[in-house]
């Protein structure tokens, strides 16, 4: 049995004007609240994205000073010999 049937066959006690202004109220919190819950992911997604590029630009920054440290001491290894 759908659910649509199932509200169908319901009897409400309340009048059908207060029930629509209940259901189209409720409907609305939960899009409003689905919208921020979309909005809210996307940000954080957004960041996420952003944190790891800015990552990866200090790790290879890092990697580049590394080797050059790495190539000088060699240098100055071979001056000393």
């Amino acid at each position: 049995m759908s659910s649509a049937s199932t509200i169908e066959s319901r009897e409400f006690r309340s009048p059908q004007r207060k029930l629509v202004r209940f259901f189209q109220k409720s409907r609305d919190n939960w899009k409003r609240k689905c919208q921020a819950a979309k909005q809210r992911c996307k940000l954080l997604a957004n960041q996420v994205r952003a944190v790891e590029k800015s990552r990866e630009q200090w790790r290879a920054e890092a990697e580049a000073a590394r080797r050059r440290v790495e190539e000088l001491e060699q240098m100055l290894a071979a001056q000393k010999r």
